[in-house]
């Protein structure tokens, strides 16, 4: 059964599976960067209604499954929470800034894949089961 996020005006169950890497694939995210890290992540997606399914921080990437609000883009997610953690933690940590002299923390792209419990293919026949006339159209008007 799949747990759907109830709100007054929709009913949803949106996630993403998001990555995103160190600018240079430097191996700097150590114990205490690393832990740092999950803290300022977590308190991002906190502030903004995002819920951690599960993550995992390499020595140069960040692993996420995410559950968030329809109204929210994953690119500005991502957006945000590289940001907000970029400028904190080397403000936080200034041995970083020998290898990160241009403030750019985290490498400029990320993978974002959405995560469904219905399968396209699920889809495609709920959509062509509907008593309409032309079968072989691929986006149908109803009568």
């Amino acid at each position: 059964m799949v747990d759907y996020t109830k709100r007054s005006h929709a009913v949803y169950d949106i996630k993403y599976h998001v990555i995103w890497v160190t600018k240079y694939r430097y191996k700097v995210l150590t114990k205490n960067i690393s832990m740092r890290l999950r803290e300022l992540i977590r308190q991002g997606c906190e502030s903004r209604n995002i819920k951690i399914v599960r993550g995992s921080i390499g020595r140069d990437h960040v692993h996420m499954l995410i559950s968030c609000p329809p109204s929210m883009a994953p690119s500005k997610i991502v957006q945000y929470l590289k940001g907000r953690s970029s400028r904190l933690i080397q403000e936080e940590f200034p041995e970083l800034k020998k290898k990160y002299w241009g403030q750019h923390f985290w490498a400029r792209g990320y993978f974002c894949s959405t995560v469904g419990s219905v399968t396209e293919e699920t889809i495609k026949n709920y959509i062509e089961n509907q008593e309409l006339e032309n079968i072989n159209d691929i986006f149908k008007i109803e009568e």
